[in-house]
Formats: structure tokens, C-alpha cells, sequence
């Protein structure tokens, strides 16, 4: 990255290599003296390449960069299926208490009992919530937690003699589902789906065999439906002996309203830091706790939370007693602990109540935007969506702007763009997720810039698209090339010379 230093936030800002002139310092030592080195041969002659640089300015430079940054805290981010939605700020205080924030995975039980705790309840407000009788707390993430749900569903078929191999998964599910399914060894099969974005059940009822594990179907799927047929596809997978796996990164839709369970779900994956308060990257804290039905509880990861007389909480982490038929470890370590914590406190702040709000919020904001623009974008299928609402590029039709332009230039109106061009079974795809956290003012605002944006690709300004975003520091990337031909490293200019 190369710029002009400013200190204005919609500038490029320069590296700190660039930032950096010699004799500059944040530090004034004086070297030491009569201290004899211990490195011998091995100690440095020449300097580390690094930037002379005060203060003032390193810190200048890092406040200036979270100023370019976009996120949940700076304006409205409509990223389809990732629900990047505010986190309420007495959440992350709770995450931070000690006890819970330096909590140490190897201290000794008798010292963790109030983590176990939270933990605990957790997973007890998670049954609840699904309607399934266990819950596996440990995998990472969503994808992890898929792995995890299929490689009980593995150990479940094994344990009946079974040599299942091969998966259905529609093109309606998200895309880690067929790579998940890939990595544990399996074969993974496309089942068709209708014209109106949902499984075909007719499809999927003649792919089932004798050798097929399980489905795996996202409900709501990527194209922001609800699987009408859910139950009836279900039971004709249970029916042919296999297991109905289900991605749940989207049961914000469905949270307090409908219990996964109830629907014939057999394992899916919960993604804390989606629909239970836990802001998406810093480092890392993905958590994604996987349901498991009666038939394959007893095949869970370890370790296990047992009660004990005397209201003792312990961990069980040898395929022994009651989890004789564990698959084994699925991680070396317990979880992410800031992420539970984050997601009990916000189950207790909405209380049941609250959390059927959640859902019902989400579907109304992502109905309000698609009802709004429906006569000016294009929806990809006919009728309501849930939390998200999917148009395709039909609406650009003849303009010469594509759906990435038509994104790009909603970065110039101050709103993050929307997922694009997935799922891939639509033409051009924009997938809009409002969340439940959105005010009307907010949903007001982005329609009016979409809107506004429509009509200048169908007029004289429809070239300009093309170069936008004009007012962000670094302009239109190639990212084809930026993420095929990625510069990671910083040379100085005459080394670039020579």
C-alpha cells in the first residue's frame, strides 16, 4: 500500500516502511556498556531492515487504519448468511471478568468449576432451543462443528456394521457442507433442488440407497428459504437408514421459534458467533457447538460434562462408562471460553421471549427490504424469504454493470456491500442479510441508496459504475490478481530499482 500521509480517514495510508526515516526513535537509551555478548558468530552485523520510527507516529498510523476500517460499529453490514449483527458491549465486560478471561485449559477441575458451569448452561439452553437431546460443545467453528456431527454420524454406522459412503448434499447448501463431507471420507452426491430455490423431494427420495450416510441441507437455505418439505425429506432419510444432518449457521431464523428436532434433525452445527453474540475475526473466537440426536448422542466427542453428587461438575475424557462409544477427542482443549460466556449472557438477556423476537425480527427486516425493493432490483424467487432476502442480475439487464459494480458503488453510499455472486445457482447473485438488529431508519436508508444506484445504472451514468468505489482510499482493486498474485512483502525502492 503506498499513499500520502494524512490525517484525513479516506486517504491510503502509507506502510510504516514508508512512514519510517532514519534517526527517528520512540526510545532514548543509552547503549549499554561493559556487557559482553553471549551470541558469538551468530551475532548480527548488519541491521533487522526495520523502520526508524517515534512514537507519534506508529501510533498515528494504527489509529488512522482502524478509521479506513468498515465494520458492524462503523455502519450497516448486509453480509448474506454471516450475520454480522451488533454485540452488545455488556457482553464482551462479562467475556472479561476474571475467571472466564484467563481461565486456564489445564488448570485443575476442582479450580474451573464456575467455567464448567457456564458451559453447562449453555449447552442446557442449547437442548432447549433445538429439541435434541445432547450437545457436543467443543468444535471451533461451523465447519468443525460439521465435522464433528458427521463423524458421529460415521461412528453410528460402524457401530451397526454399516459401510455407508456416500452424502446427498443440495446446491442450496453452504458451500463447507460438500468439503466437510469430502474430508471425513466420504462421497458426496448433488441432489437438485425446484425452481423455487427448495430441495426437490422427489430428487432426494431417489438418491437415497443403502449406501448413503446422510443429507446434509442448510435450513433456511442460501437462497433465504425455508425447506417447506423438511419433515417429509426427513423422514424418507430415515427411512432408507441414513441421518439427517443440518447446517445451522442460519437458526437465527428460527431461534425461539421452531426446534430443529422437531423437524427430524439427527446432528447440526450451532454458530455462537453468528446467531448468539460474538462479534466475527478478532483472533479467532468461533464456536460452534453441534445437537446431536438420541441415536447418535451416545457416539459424542470427548470430553464429557458429568454432574456428581454433591452438585460437582467433572470432565469424563476417556471413551469409558457412558461415553464407551465416543468417537474420541475432536480438539486438544475445551472451547473457546469468551465465546460461551458471550452467547449464555445473551440467552439470559433475552430470556425466551426475547429470543423468539430475535427470529421473528430478522425475517420481518430481510421481508421489509425485499418487499421494498422488489419492483426496483430483482428477487431470485418468488414469494417471502426469512432472514435474508436473494436477488440475481436480471435488474441490470442491458446497463453493461455487473452485480460487483452495482457492489462496489454501494461502498461510495457508506454501506458494506452484500454477499455476492452466491449462491452460485443464481445468475449474479446479491444475497442481503438486515439482521434483527437493524432500525427501519437504517433499512430505509440502504433501499434509497439501492434504489438511487438501479436507476443511474439504466441512465447516462452507467460507465462510471465500473470505476467505483471513487471515494475509498484504494480505489477499484484487481482481486483476481490480488489474491492470485499477492504482494506480502515490502521492498525498498532501490531494491526494487535493481
Amino acid at each position: 500500500m503506498s499513499g500520502t500521509q494524512s490525517g484525513a480517514p479516506d486517504r491510503a495510508e502509507p506502510l510504516l516502511f514508508e512512514l519510517g526515516s532514519p534517526g527517528r526513535s520512540g526510545i532514548d537509551l543509552p547503549a549499554p556498556a561493559g556487557c559482553a555478548t553471549r551470541l558469538g558468530s551468530a551475532e548480527r552485523s548488519t541491521g533487522i531492515g526495520l523502520p526508524d520510527l517515534d512514537e507519534a507516529t506508529v501510533v498515528r498510523h494504527y489509529t488512522r487504519l482502524s478509521r479506513l476500517n468498515h465494520g458492524i460499529d462503523t455502519a450497516f453490514y448486509p453480509l448474506g448468511s454471516c450475520t454480522m449483527k451488533h454485540n452488545p458491549r455488556l457482553h464482551e465486560k462479562l467475556a472479561r471478568l476474571p475467571g472466564f478471561a484467563d481461565v486456564h485449559p489445564l488448570q485443575p477441575v476442582s479450580t474451573v468449576q464456575g467455567a464448567l458451569t457456564v458451559i453447562d448452561e449453555l449447552a442446557r439452553w442449547l437442548r432447549i432451543l433445538t429439541g435434541l437431546p445432547a450437545v457436543a460443545m467443543w468444535p471451533a467453528a461451523g465447519a468443525h462443528g460439521e465435522l464433528c456431527g458427521l463423524m458421529a454420524i460415521r461412528a453410528a454406522h460402524e457401530a451397526r456394521g454399516e459401510a455407508r459412503h456416500r452424502i446427498l448434499v443440495p446446491d442450496s447448501a453452504h458451500g463447507t457442507n460438500p468439503a466437510t463431507a469430502a474430508f471425513c471420507g466420504f462421497e458426496v452426491e448433488k441432489v437438485q433442488e425446484g425452481a423455487d430455490g427448495r430441495v426437490d423431494t422427489a430428487s432426494l427420495e431417489a438418491a437415497l440407497s443403502p449406501d448413503v450416510a446422510a443429507i446434509m441441507l442448510t435450513n433456511p437455505n442460501t437462497c433465504g428459504v425455508f425447506e417447506s418439505d423438511i419433515q417429509a425429506m426427513a423422514e424418507a432419510t430415515h427411512a432408507a437408514g441414513a441421518y439427517f444432518y443440518c447446517d445451522g449457521a442460519n437458526f437465527n431464523a428460527l431461534v425461539g421459534k421452531v426446534k430443529p428436532g422437531d423437524l427430524g434433525v439427527d446432528a447440526m452445527h450451532i454458530n455462537l458467533h453468528k446467531t448468539f453474540s460474538t462479534p466475527h475475526g478478532g483472533g479467532g473466537p468461533g464456536a460452534g457447538p453441534t445437537v446431536l440426536s438420541a441415536a447418535l448422542a451416545p457416539f459424542a466427542p470427548l470430553p464429557w460434562v458429568l454432574h456428581e453428587d454433591g452438585g460437582q461438575l467433572r470432565l469424563l475424557e476417556q471413551a469409558t462408562g457412558p461415553a464407551g462409544a465416543s468417537f474420541g477427542r475432536l480438539r486438544a482443549f475445551h472451547g473457546q471460553m469468551g465465546t460461551f460466556v458471550r452467547a449464555l449472557a445473551y440467552c439470559l438477556s433475552y430470556g425466551r421471549e426475547g429470543i423468539r423476537q430475535v427470529a421473528e425480527d430478522a425475517v420481518l427486516n430481510a421481508n421489509y427490504l425485499r418487499s421494498a425493493l422488489a419492483d426496483t432490483l430483482s428477487p431470485a424467487y418468488p414469494g417471502p424469504c426469512m432472514h435474508e432476502c436473494l436477488f440475481d442480475d436480471s435488474f441490470l439487464d442491458g446497463t453493461g454493470v455487473t452485480t460487483l459494480d452495482f457492489a462496489k458503488a454501494l461502498i461510495e453510499r457508506g454501506f458494506h456491500p452484500p454477499t455476492v455472486y452466491f449462491p452460485l445457482v443464481v445468475s449474479g447473485a446479491l444475497l442481503v442479510e438486515p439482521t434483527e438488529t437493524e432500525s427501519r431508519t437504517t433499512l430505509d436508508a440502504f433501499i434509497e441508496a439501492a434504489r438511487d444506484l438501479a436507476a443511474r445504472a439504466h441512465g447516462a451514468e452507467a460507465g462510471n459504475f465500473a470505476d467505483a468505489p471513487g471515494n475509498a482510499p484504494r480505489r477499484r482493486a484487481d482481486e483476481t490478481r490480488a489474491a492470485r498474485s499477492p504482494v506480502l512483502r515490502w521492498k525498498p525502492p532501490a531494491a526494487e530499482r535493481g
